[in-house]
């Protein structure tokens, strides 16, 4: 039987395309392109697209991300995989060292890992790369000066928004949501901390699925947007205490912690589908006082029982929990597949030189989101 990998590499028909181009014209000739990326299928389907133009491949994944058959099917193709499944930040940051310690040419980074760590021990010869996330842009942008490179940001391409963050982190929040607890979203509550793109599309997806949605945002005007949307916009405790789900997806920092114990309705559920494990403090809540007792599941949900009686239940402890619950599928192929043709011809645009120094943590260029767009469309109606 074929591999499920196989199966999304036929189905990324962008990655596919841009693959036979890059087998012809092999614009990483000579380069070494390092990453630090989610490793999964659509991950793998990118991977060996960089390396079909010629690239040297060394890559890692991220925390509680890593798919072990992914690793395998690259190692099975001649990519240097470092590390394997990991929940440690100190073997995750030894993993992004040694792909660093490898020199890479150009960067494909995804949370600002590796430019933070390549800032803090340069290395010559090191031409750019891009940034995967808003998180990454959030870290790296006070970072321009020293780092001085050109670091094209995938996340604030109007594709990646419109088509991966909003539709299909969307629709994979829903789906790992119902695929992980077996439950109803039928007239539950559902608390969405941030209303970013990622954030519109899980409420959208919620509500589309007869779920009460509310929505949480520090800025007002994200508010008064998901308001306009239909949803409803309580504040923070009068939504964390009527919500029998709250996932939270701001891409900042710390968002939930023990001080809300008190507010928690019996039986809720938490759940980050943020890029980093720290949405939601799963450890401090595990360490209250306030816990008696604390039961896992085989299905990736502990449940908290506190000495009041009532029960919290928290998600893949806090990780991304759409790629770090029970058997992980990310986002839809064909969102990630639009998503990855942007990171290969930003990618390639750093190898020939058609982006800049003063291109540093700024978004894909337009005419790379054209590009992008209209071979998509190309392949539906072309």
């Amino acid at each position: 039987m074929k591999h499920r990998i196989d199966w999304v590499r036929q189905n990324c028909r962008l990655l596919a395309a841009i693959a036979s181009e890059f087998d012809a014209e092999k614009p990483f000739a000579g380069r070494t392109i390092g990453t630090g990326i989610h490793l999964e299928p659509k991950t793998v389907a990118l991977i060996l697209t960089l390396q079909s133009g010629g690239a040297r491949m060394v890559s890692t994944g991220n925390l509680n991300s890593t798919q072990p058959e992914a690793v395998d099917y690259l190692r099975d193709n001649g990519v240097t995989v470092i590390g394997g499944p990991t929940r440690d930040p100190d073997e995750h940051r030894g993993n992004l060292k040694a792909v660093l310690a490898e020199r890479p040419d150009i960067l494909l980074d995804n949370g600002g890992d590796l430019f933070d760590l390549y800032r803090q021990d340069r290395y010559p010869g090191l031409l750019g790369g891009t940034e995967e996330t808003t998180s990454g842009r959030m870290r790296l942008a006070p970072m321009r000066d020293e780092l001085a490179l050109p670091i094209l940001v995938i996340n604030d391409s109007p594709i990646k928004q419109f088509a991966e963050n909003e539709h299909g982190v969307g629709q994979s929040v829903l789906e790992s949501y119902m695929r992980i607890t077996n439950r109803v979203t039928n007239g539950q509550r559902v608390a969405v901390f941030g209303y970013g793109a990622c954030g519109k599309g899980v409420a959208a997806n919620f509500r589309a699925a007869n779920a009460k949605v509310s929505v949480v945002d520090r800025d007002p005007l994200k508010r008064l947007q998901a308001h306009l949307d239909g949803h409803d916009t309580p504040p923070r405790e009068t939504a964390i205490a009527s919500a029998d789900f709250i996932v939270t997806v701001t891409g900042g920092g710390r968002i939930i912690g023990p001080e809300d114990l008190p507010h928690f309705k019996d039986g809720v559920i938490l759940a980050n589908a943020g890029h980093f494990p720290v949405e939601i403090d799963a450890a401090a809540l595990a360490a209250s006082g306030d816990v008696a007792a604390r039961t896992g599941y085989d299905v990736g949900v502990e449940s908290l029982t506190l000495k009041d009686g009532r029960t919290i239940r928290v998600i893949a402890e806090g990780h991304m929990f759409n790629l770090a619950g029970p058997r992980p599928m990310g986002n839809s192929i064909e969102t990630m597949d639009l998503g990855f043709a942007l990171q290969a011809r930003c990618l390639e645009a750093v190898a020939l030189g058609k982006a800049t120094a003063d291109q540093c943590v700024v978004p894909v260029p337009r005419d790379i989101d054209e590009r992008v767009a209209n071979a998509y469309l190309d392949l539906h109606y072309g």
